[in-house]
Parts: structure tokens; C-alpha cells; sequence
């Protein structure tokens, strides 16, 4: 369980920057080099190195060198762990707003 929390962490981490979340865009559709990520972003290369890290070290990402470039794919496995999480967290809520919801239909009932 700990590890599963710990996982999560990472992932969540990972989509809190705009920045990240644009990569992971952008590589949604097809891989691409970090030059061509690092483009679109009005930062130095090493800053944007270090969002390409964390990606990479939650399991978003992996990256592949060929020579002198380094390419970025996504990996698709870190959507079904926020898939899941956030399934879990809509069947909680789904269930309490069902329970409001009988409650207030049962309250109004009892006052007609």
C-alpha cells in the first residue's frame, strides 16, 4: 500500500506543472526529441531537463538515445494508475451524493 501511495504521489507530482502536462500532450501524439519538446518553452535547456527528469522518474516517460539525440515516449501504464485512483475517488462520491440524495428525497416525503 505504501508503495502503491508513493506511486501515486509521483504521478500526481508529475501533472501539477503546466509544463509537464504539455509534454505529455505533445508526446500523446507520437514520440519526439527533447529538442523538439523543449521548443514551445521560453526556459534554458536545463530547466527543462529537470521537468524531462521527473517525468521520466515517475514513469511517464522514458527516453531513448540514438547518437546525439535523445527522443521522449510516453508510457501509457501511469494513466490507468490516475485512471484508477480517480475511478475509486468518483465511486466514494458518486455513493455519498446518492446517499444526499435518498436523504433529501426521504426528508421531503416525510414534510408533504
Amino acid at each position: 500500500m505504501a508503495q502503491y501511495q508513493q506511486e501515486l504521489n509521483g504521478v500526481f507530482q508529475a501533472l501539477a506543472d503546466p509544463t509537464r502536462r504539455a509534454v505529455l500532450g505533445r508526446l500523446g501524439q507520437g514520440p519526439a526529441s527533447i529538442s523538439e519538446l523543449a521548443g514551445p518553452f521560453d526556459m534554458a535547456l536545463p530547466s527543462f531537463m529537470k521537468h524531462i527528469r521527473l517525468l521520466e522518474a515517475s514513469g511517464w516517460i522514458r527516453t531513448e538515445k540514438a547518437g546525439r539525440v535523445r527522443t521522449c515516449v510516453i508510457e501509457k501504464q501511469q494513466f490507468e494508475v490516475a485512471e484508477s485512483w480517480l475511478a475509486g475517488q468518483r465511486a466514494i462520491w458518486e455513493g455519498r451524493t446518492d446517499r444526499l440524495e435518498a436523504f433529501v428525497t426521504t426528508s421531503e416525503e416525510h414534510n408533504q
